[in-house]
């Protein structure tokens, strides 16, 4: 995979696929490219598929100091304005759906749509609702045992009350668990960020694009209450319930991720 330094950080990135219109996938917190790997190969028989490990995940560079949100939106225009991609269907899974939503308030110019599947906008949900307090604990574990040094636990953690469910940890890919752990502290990074679980619903109203806001039924319900509030931010947004599958459809139902993705941009293109 080539490598490009981007906004003073360098950023490991590949191409696949040589037809179609292009397409931009941005991964969640903890893992990197490989997340995408169970869809890749469809995809790329569509797309022009392009996926990148985030600053400070996988092998792209990991800087000193506090990370902010806006540095991952900047960094994703800048990789496809330097590959001349623009504009691009872009799409993000979790964490990455949410630095999607970053980029296109101010850099609307390089979409030609978004698609986007369980941002964590917590802040989004009522402050007594009780999935927040539900996310709230279980995140604050995950934080807790992270400060106590134990990386591979709170990987587990995360895996098993937020991403995919109890008994998942060991059903992974050695590949993907590994990721997990050696990731986890730009976990740490994105939690301390004050704007991490912030939009804008005035500049995401007028972002002019279409839109996919997705979910997964079996997903905790509090990633559901953040889905459907911001699907009021938009007009004429498309939305796709994933039967069956929860936080991470492009790995436990790739088919189905595939063909509603390319259903999608198939519609947005006209």
């Amino acid at each position: 995979m080539p490598i490009s330094t981007l906004n003073g950080v360098r950023l490991r990135w590949d191409k696949t696929g040589d037809r179609g219109a292009p397409l931009v996938l941005v991964h969640g917190s903890w893992v990197d490219h490989h997340a995408w790997d169970p869809v890749m190969l469809p995809l790329s028989e569509l797309f022009q598929v392009v996926t990148y490990d985030r600053r400070g995940h996988g092998d792209s560079e990991r800087l000193d100091g506090q990370g902010r949100i806006d540095e991952d939106a900047d960094d994703l225009a800048a990789l496809v304005r330097s590959l001349d991609l623009g504009p691009a269907h872009i799409v993000g899974s979790s964490f990455g759906g949410s630095i999607v939503l970053n980029a296109a308030s101010r850099h609307r110019d390089v979409f030609a749509s978004l698609a986007v599947h369980e941002p964590p906008i917590f802040t989004l949900l009522a402050p007594n609702h009780p999935a927040l307090f539900a996310i709230r604990r279980r995140m604050s574990e995950i934080v807790e045992t992270l400060r106590r040094g134990d990386e591979t636990a709170a990987a587990r953690q995360f895996v098993e009350t937020i991403a995919f469910g109890p008994g998942w940890w060991t059903q992974l890919a050695p590949q993907l668990r590994s990721a997990f752990v050696s990731n986890a502290s730009t976990f740490m990074d994105e939690v301390n960020d004050p704007l991490a679980m912030e939009v804008d619903p005035t500049r995401l109203a007028h972002f002019g694009r279409p839109v996919l806001l997705s979910k997964g039924a079996q997903s905790p319900p509090f990633f559901s209450r953040v889905v459907d509030t911001l699907a009021g931010m938009f007009p004429g947004v498309a939305r796709h319930t994933f039967a069956g599958a929860g936080h991470v459809p492009q790995v436990t139902h790739p088919t189905e991720f595939v063909r509603a993705l390319a259903n999608f941009a198939r519609h947005a293109n006209r």
